[in-house]
């Protein structure tokens, strides 16, 4: 669970990383380049013939989905959204990680199920009153497919990583999810992206770098490792402890519009009640586990 608190507060100060500096970039090659840095993280640690091509082939098609098309999404929707609704609009990710996990268990867990949902309303306390237009219409259903990207990676990689051999260090196995992102990404950007035209300043290269490496390579790492630690319930919860934070680091550090802070409060309340209420065992679970 730690990995997952240290990762939350990594991410929180990524929105508004991101809207101040690299707004205007093309989205693909952004994403191209920081997933490129996240892999170079991994190099040292991989061993090419430690895990089975069927596995290899599942893991880098994880690493697709939730880093290389949920980047791309993501960093298209800043062109439409502030850094703070950007926080805001992933609210839906710990149901979607619920309801993905229900799915393929073919079973439904009641308490993980309302984990998630108070995690939604304590981020979505924090959206009450917000604007509304057209634009953050747009910005806000191409969050979502980012976060259906996002939910649906981290439910695979942490039923995937058990059956994994257990020889292989867990740094070893994640350099192919990151290879898979960023092959993703650099494909769809053959079509999309004029790399001639695209020319970061010395700044905008030392934020891609500090992104790839450390809110990407870092923080996927050990995003995904703190999955496999925890129940479903716990894991969805925390998938909204960024929004709350993400709003302070955006006040704090980038001077954008305050949020109220009896509703910040509130929802940080509501997030620690939802990681309660997943990781809550009745007495007579605890006793049979004795």
């Amino acid at each position: 669970m730690l990995s997952l608190i240290f990762v939350s507060f990594l991410w929180a100060f990524s929105f508004g990383l991101i809207k101040g500096q690299l707004t205007g970039l093309d989205p693909v090659a952004v994403s191209v380049l920081r997933l490129a840095f996240a892999t170079l993280v991994f190099i040292p640690f991989l061993r090419p013939r430690a895990l089975p091509r069927g596995d290899v082939i599942t893991l880098c098609t994880i690493g697709a989905f939730q880093f290389g098309v949920m980047y791309m999404l993501y960093t298209a929707a800043f062109v439409h959204l502030k850094a703070h609704e950007i926080a805001l609009a992933t609210i839906l990710t710990p149901v979607y990680v619920a309801l993905i996990d229900a799915a393929v268990e073919n079973r439904t867990r009641w308490r993980h199920m309302a984990a998630a949902a108070l995690a939604v309303v304590g981020a979505g306390v924090l959206i009450w009153q917000s604007r509304t237009s057209d634009t953050i219409v747009t910005g806000f259903l191409v969050v979502q497919g980012a976060n259906l990207c996002f939910a649906a990676g981290q439910v695979a990689y942490k039923r995937l990583r058990p059956t994994l051999p257990k020889d292989v260090t867990d740094a070893g196995i994640f350099f192919w999810p990151c290879a898979g992102a960023l092959a993703t990404t650099l494909i769809t950007s053959l079509w999309f992206t004029d790399w001639l035209a695209f020319r970061p300043t010395a700044s905008q290269w030392g934020v891609l770098a500090y992104l790839g490496v450390l809110a990407s390579g870092l923080g996927f790492f050990l995003w995904n490792y703190g999955a496999t630690k925890v129940n479903t319930g716990t894991l969805a919860a925390f998938n909204n402890a960024k929004v709350p934070l993400g709003v302070l680091c955006s006040v704090v550090f980038f001077q954008e519009t305050p949020q109220s802070v009896p509703r910040l409060i509130a929802s940080l309340a509501l997030l620690i009640v939802a990681v309660l209420v997943a990781e809550w065992k009745p007495a007579a679970t605890k006793k049979a586990g004795q």
